[in-house]
């Protein structure tokens, strides 16, 4: 008998079946495509048993007629493409004709469709030979339904490897969120069990769907959320993003989608991490989407049998334009236009505005370059001394009455905080933070200054990778106080910033770690700089200089130090009135 021989079509068909179909959720998805394909405005998904028992998706679409009915279960049968070439233009979420046919492969399917709601026919095919094809006339409105019965039952090696019915019924719920996710403009149900979980109306963007989607019912408006558009040659993004104000510690609410799919693409997550860094608190992260839109000739979404992954043409140019998209809004997300009649007392930046004003309304930005001035307020009344930028030094100039006249110094507390009256709020403000955003915002516009070391440090790198990044980056380094170069295997530090304080260790650690800066090199370094160098929790700084410090504080344009921790907090006097119980 011969080692090799050729399997039998039916096995061939199950086995090829299982690269598209492994579970019942990659049946929500092909279902799924098939609808949003067809051009509907609702589709309904149901699921029981985890999706073991019945999968089924129903559209009103185009519908098929009986002849499209009798092809489209056949393998590679498709209605997307003619040939090879067609993948080049394909704006399809489907093209490969692989869905029906596999799904029949490892389950008993059903599919019900009409194209004018007055002729109707119903498709019956299944995996075994014990079941034979039926076609037979049926009643039903325009659209299709699509019913997949009984998965795996028979082919039990497969169905011993699904994960209990509770843990199968999330990962479709998965996929119809993100499905939905992408698609704004169509009304999107859930079904498990015969009860409703998700109902997703159509809405005008893709905020308010994501806000619906996966924020949490705490947050369960997208007034916490915002959009940036960016667009380049052959490609456009649009990239909702939460504010400081929402925030991870894993990158799980991180998503990407393509054209429509949601895929395994960590360059464009770190793009938008990249963008946001100096926003959130160390070890978090924010929550959003990229929806880029690609020309079809310019993605490859051939290269995994679930379309879960995407090659691109140019992936650095998309790179790019997402990074600095969402560094470019957070720059202005807190930037107001500067009232022109000081008479109005009324300060642009989450001060002196309506006390009833929920804060997050107040926070609230469409990003447009349009809507505000990006102005840097150059007046203010304290600058830090040139000299020495660990001190903290700050001299009284000459003040606008309208910003100050009823500012009051209330006094230190807790060796960090620093208390201000203004009008009907009491302003707790954090010295370290307030004093590293401040020396952040004077070092990125302001040469660092350099001293040349006695004995150089040297170092080693674990890898020809990092040495290859420390030579890139030897110029821009230097600009940035530091000067390196390389001596055999050895690395040598021949320069610090004047006043740098960290040890040897520590040093040459913070110079390692700045590759994970990615193109945020210069913003990372003088994070760190700020960081050693501002006021510490614990020193106590005279009145004087404590309230200057925290009148320039709440001036500044972004409240939030350079690792994305907020600057400071208000308390109304209404509500210490209402905490006491005094009305």
């Amino acid at each position: 008998m011969n080692r090799i021989q050729i399997l039998a079509p039916e096995e061939a068909r199950r086995i090829a079946a299982g690269e598209v179909i492994d579970r019942p959720a990659a049946l929500v998805r092909e279902f799924l495509d098939n609808a949003i394909d067809a051009g509907s405005f609702n589709i309904d998904v149901s699921i029981e048993e985890g999706g073991s028992k019945k999968v089924e998706v129903s559209d009103d679409g185009a519908g098929m007629n009986l002849e499209d009915l009798q092809l489209c279960w056949l393998t590679h049968a498709t209605s997307k493409i003619r040939g090879l070439d067609d993948l080049d233009t394909a704006l399809t979420l489907g093209f490969r004709g692989e869905a029906l046919a596999a799904a029949a492969a490892v389950a008993r399917i059903e599919i019900i469709t009409s194209t004018d709601g007055r002729e109707s026919w119903r498709l019956e095919a299944g995996p075994t030979d014990s079941h034979s094809t039926k076609f037979e006339i049926t009643r039903r409105t325009k659209g299709t339904t699509v019913r997949a019965l009984n998965v795996f039952d028979s082919i039990p090696a497969r169905k011993r490897f699904l994960k209990r019915e509770g843990s199968e019924a999330v990962l479709c719920r998965q996929v119809f969120i993100d499905k939905a996710c992408a698609f704004n403009t169509i009304n999107f149900r859930f079904i498990q069990d015969g009860k409703l979980k998700d109902f997703f109306p159509a809405v005008s963007s893709k905020k308010k769907r994501f806000a619906a989607a996966f924020l949490q019912s705490s947050y369960g408006s997208d007034n916490f959320l915002h959009e940036i558009n960016v667009t380049g040659e052959n490609f456009s993004a649009e990239i909702v993003i939460g504010g400081p104000e929402l925030y991870r510690n894993d990158r799980r609410q991180l998503f990407v989608f393509v054209n429509g799919r949601r895929v395994q693409e960590y360059f464009l997550i770190q793009a938008m991490e990249y963008g946001a860094s100096g926003w959130f608190p160390n070890g978090t992260h924010p929550v959003g989407a990229v929806f880029v839109e690609v020309d079809p000739s310019y993605a490859d979404f051939n290269i995994h049998p679930a379309k879960r992954e995407v090659r691109f043409r140019d992936q650095g140019v998309i790179h790019s334009a997402v990074s600095g998209g969402v560094k470019n809004f957070f720059h202005s997300l807190f930037l107001r236009t500067s009232h022109k009649d000081a008479e109005t007392k009324e300060y642009h930046l989450n001060s002196r505005q309506d006390a009833e004003t929920p804060r997050t309304q107040r926070n609230e930005l469409n990003f447009s370059y349009n809507n505000y001035e990006i102005k840097q307020n150059t007046n203010l009344n304290e600058k830090i001394s040139n000299n020495n930028f660990a001190s903290l030094r700050l001299c009284e100039k000459n003040i606008e009455k309208p910003f100050y006249e009823d500012m009051r110094y209330a006094g230190r507390v807790f060796g960090l905080f620093i208390l201000i009256e203004w009008g009907n709020k009491l302003y707790i403000i954090d010295q370290h933070a307030a004093h590293e955003r401040i020396l952040y915002d004077k070092f990125l516009k302001e040469p660092i200054p350099k001293q040349e070391l006695l004995a150089p440090i040297p170092f080693l790198t674990e890898s020809s990778e990092d040495d290859a990044y420390l030579e890139s980056k030897k110029e821009e380094l230097s600009q940035l106080g530091l000067d390196i170069k390389k001596d055999g295997n050895d690395w040598l530090i021949e320069a610090l910033p004047a006043d740098w304080r960290l040890g040897d260790a520590a040093t040459v650690k913070e110079i390692l770690e700045l590759r994970t800066a990615g193109e945020n090199i210069t913003q990372r370094w003088a994070a760190t700089l700020c960081c050693h160098a501002a006021i510490k929790d614990g020193d106590s700084p005279d009145d004087q200089t404590a309230f200057a410090l925290g009148k320039e504080a709440l001036q500044l344009p972004n409240p939030h130090c350079p690792h994305g921790r907020p600057i400071w907090t208000e308390i109304s006097k209404e509500a210490l009135y209402k905490a006491v119980r005094r009305e």
